[in-house]
């Protein structure tokens, strides 16, 4: 089960950044939401000049895959 419905329509990494924010503001301590933000924004700053699509498509899936292991946990 994804974290948040409408996990299947993210196909860019704009909707991935929006998706995985809104994911944090569903953690329950306010320390683990910063700490999550923080590691989406660099995330998307390391990863921020990769122009493979196949690539791209690869980290989406992993990135909901993570979410949903943090929201589960």
């Amino acid at each position: 089960m994804p974290p948040l419905p409408n996990a299947e329509l993210v196909q860019n990494s704009r909707q991935l950044y929006r998706y995985l924010l809104r994911c944090c503001k569903q953690l329950p301590d306010e320390s683990i939401r910063q700490h999550y933000r923080h590691a989406v924004r660099q995330s998307f700053k390391v990863h921020a000049d990769e122009d493979d699509p196949e690539r791209i498509q690869q980290i989406i899936k992993r990135a909901i895959e993570d979410a949903d292991w943090v929201m589960n946990k």
